[in-house]
């Protein structure tokens, strides 16, 4: 069974074969690391939440309108979810001592 490469190239040994050129070296929009100490805004923000439940608002707003990098969303989310509940919180606690 003979394989061809990307390049043209057909190789009567390998099992494998190059899908990309190794000279053509582009680094993608998410080859950079993350900022806040690598972890993202995210999760960072998730993090610095529990000192000041205002960071998960701020990432909240943040969730819904920046959909730039799919590696930050998880973190986003996070903190949506922990705004959610701490907002829940607060409002049962109101009405309890209403």
């Amino acid at each position: 069974m003979e394989l061809e490469q990307s390049n043209g190239v057909k190789d009567h040994t390998a099992k494998y074969f190059l899908l990309k050129d190794e000279d053509d070296l582009k680094y993608g929009m998410f080859a950079k690391p993350l900022p806040c100490f690598g972890c993202g805004i995210g999760w960072f923000s998730f993090l610095s939440g529990f000192a000041c439940p205002l960071m998960w608002y701020y990432a909240t707003i943040l969730y819904f309108t920046r959909h730039k990098d799919p590696r930050e969303r998880g973190g986003l989310a996070a903190s949506a979810i922990a705004a959610l509940i701490c907002t829940v919180a607060a409002l049962v606690s109101f009405f309890i001592l209403l």
